[in-house]
């Protein structure tokens, strides 16, 4: 079970860190991401990390913006999201996935999903 937290709602140029935790698996086996969604559309690619979280990936609209991160003996995932704007508001969705050795920006590299949490940037 994975579990995020940490959405909410901020002006534009703000920053939001997002948390995504589970117990009962070897969390340093899986590769996590974390993906959005916004109402008719399909749920967009954000970052993803390998699970020795020595790769990341990000989507082009939040390079240089949003820090995707990882602490093994913690269980958790983190996403660290600064200058945010108003296209960012979403529901933010944290996913794990098998064969951790390798990150995956595709919803079908993840096998377990998380509730989502919400974002909302108001200009």
């Amino acid at each position: 079970q994975l579990q995020a937290s940490g959405g909410g709602s901020v002006q534009a140029g703000g920053s939001l860190r997002l948390s995504c935790v589970t117990s009962g698996r070897t969390f340093r086996n899986y590769r996590m991401g974390w993906f959005r969604r916004t109402p008719g559309k399909e749920r967009e690619f954000v970052a993803c990390i390998s699970g020795s979280g020595g790769s990341t990936d990000y989507a082009d609209s939040v390079k240089g913006r949003f820090t995707i991160s990882r602490d093994n003996a913690q269980n958790a995932m983190y996403l660290q999201m600064n200058s945010l704007r108003p296209e960012d508001t979403a529901d933010y969705y944290c996913a794990a996935g098998d064969a951790g050795d390798y990150y995956s920006t595709s919803t079908k590299g993840y096998d377990y999903w998380g509730q989502g949490t919400q974002v909302t940037v108001s200009s």
